[in-house]
């Protein structure tokens, strides 16, 4: 299938980054294909508990450009589909996508019947493997569009055919195959995101040696009324409520060996979430081990405001070591770069805070993409390739949405 508009553009990734460049870009008329490999829009900010700068929950944000991607008829959107190959040259690009089978079909109401009637289960993705799902799941409670989602493969033969029997809209279709199709378009916005650095590489920090260890990104689901507990911060493995809290900051960032480059959202995650902590733990001591503290601009305030909390301590030096301890805590090693001392610290939940690394980096030289040392995609407007967001550095929400409204205006100019 070949689908042609002149003019048109082909946004990679529905996260805030995509969505603003899709709707800056067609709402000055241009046709747009807007494709992300998620079966829902919203990328990593549906995720988030709060963002910055007004700490606003998801709904805040992403409700409004779902509105107005509903209200707009020059975007065409695919969800599950990711970019197979790119040929040809600014004005005249043929790009080759590839839909995965969701196993839904567009009959679905969201009724929840189908869910009723399932009795297998998968790890939650969306809550980083925190929980589980039904096999047939709503990814989230917002997402977009409202349509439920079949994991075939975690199904057995029964549990599909009491799914199929539950909905009576036929909205259930197991024969459904992955879809390859042709668009032909003027330019290509990449907004391909970014993804939490893996703590698995992370040997010395040992986060599969205990439950007490987790990412800042699963701090940001324990934390959102939509998350696997709630919104209430407790410890993965026996759900206690934490007497105390650590934070290691720059986890694989700012490392030859990890992430060279700062993350630049990483210190302010941790002042967020330790707003999180205090909402629920009022009093619960809390220390941050960090190598440098970046809270660029108008947050400093924010920074001196945490700062000035007398049970929030925080300790300049890098974590060499974390030891699980019997009573499902953990033991923070490090030593004190301003003292000299070797400090041994330990908490209920350790956080590690993880940096951003672009999603698409395994991908890019597949499809032939300029890339940095980091991996992030290089820009170049003249030959309408274009990067935003976190595809092009690491970035806050806001820098993102700058970013993806100057991509749409470089886009829309190409190939004249």
């Amino acid at each position: 299938m070949t689908d042609q508009s002149s003019g048109s553009v082909l946004v990679v990734g529905g996260g805030i980054s995509g969505l603003t460049a899709a709707l800056e870009a067609a709402e000055v008329g241009k046709d747009v294909f807007l494709v992300e490999k998620n079966p829902y829009m919203g990328g990593r900010v549906a995720q988030l508990n709060q963002y910055f700068p007004k700490l606003c929950p998801p709904t805040c944000g992403l409700e409004i450009q779902f509105k107005r991607i509903r209200a707009n008829r020059n975007i065409r959107m695919y969800n599950m589909t990711t970019v197979k190959s790119v040929s040809g040259s600014a004005g005249n690009y043929e790009v080759t996508c590839v839909t995965a089978p969701r196993y839904v079909n567009n009959n679905c109401t969201c009724c929840g019947d189908c869910v009723d009637a399932c009795a297998d289960e998968r790890d939650n993705d969306f809550n980083f493997g925190m929980n589980k799902s039904k096999a047939i799941y709503r990814p989230h409670d917002m997402a977009f569009p409202a349509k439920y989602v079949l994991d075939k493969d975690a199904c057995s033969a029964e549990t599909l055919e009491a799914i199929k029997g539950a909905c009576k809209y036929d909205a259930i279709d197991t024969d459904m195959t992955e879809e390859e199709f042709t668009l032909n378009v003027d330019s290509v916005v990449w907004a391909t995101g970014w993804t939490p650095y893996d703590a698995e590489k992370l040997e010395n920090l040992k986060v599969n040696s205990s439950k007490a260890i987790i990412t800042n990104m699963q701090m940001e689901r324990l934390a959102s009324p939509n998350g696997p507990t709630t919104g209430k911060i407790l410890r993965p493995g026996d759900d206690k409520e934490p007497e105390s809290f650590g934070f290691v900051q720059c986890a694989g960032s700012r490392d030859e060996n990890h992430l060279e480059y700062c993350s630049y959202i990483c210190c302010m995650a941790t002042m967020k979430q330790i707003t999180y902590i205090r909402e629920r733990y009022p009093e619960a001591p809390i220390y941050v081990f960090y190598i440098d503290l970046r809270t660029p601009g108008k947050y400093e305030k924010f920074r001196e405001k945490i700062m000035a909390d007398e049970n929030v301590h925080f300790i300049k030096g890098k974590v060499a070591d974390i030891v699980a301890e019997e009573d499902g805590g953990v033991t923070m090693i490090a030593e004190n770069a301003v003292t000299g001392d070797k400090v041994s610290q330990k908490v209920d939940l350790c956080v590690l805070a993880t940096g951003m690394e672009p999603a698409a980096k395994a991908q890019a030289a597949e499809l032939g993409l300029d890339v940095d040392s980091s991996g992030f995609i290089v820009s170049n407007p003249d030959a309408g390739m274009i990067s935003c967001g976190c595809a092009k550095k690491a970035a806050d929400v806001v820098t993102c949405a700058q970013s993806s409204t100057a991509a749409a205006m470089k886009a829309i100019q190409a190939g004249r």
